[in-house]
């Protein structure tokens, strides 16, 4: 079987190469606003509320179940379990987001949320 090879061209250089010349024009792919970083997503952290109280009263659910507190069978306490961690997670990760964006702490800035 014949190899076909590719003839490959070197790419032409790029004018605008860093030189250590600080009068370069500017580039506006570099730019950013501030105040659209740290706009606020709503709808996100209303979500992540929502899953870090799910989970917290899925978890307590499934803790009462075992402890014998509350009717029901072990497998359900388990698939509560299961579910209370899976909605928990979510929603303490992005609410500490939010909480330390609002904070104004170091290294957190709202623009980490994603916005749905």
């Amino acid at each position: 079987m014949a190899t076909r090879r590719a003839r490959y061209t070197p790419l032409a250089t790029d004018e605008d190469d860093y030189t250590g010349d600080q009068n370069r024009a500017f580039d506006p792919r570099f730019d950013y606003t501030p105040r659209s970083l740290d706009r606020v997503p709503w709808k996100s952290i209303a979500l992540a509320l929502f899953l870090l109280f799910l989970g917290t009263g899925l978890l307590f659910l499934s803790y009462f179940i075992f402890t014998g507190h509350m009717g029901g069978e072990r497998s359900q306490a388990y698939g509560l379990l299961a579910l209370g961690f899976l909605s928990f997670l979510p929603g303490f990760y992005e609410t500490r987001l939010a909480y330390y964006s609002w904070r104004g702490a170091k290294g957190f800035r709202f623009s980490e949320i994603p916005d749905y």
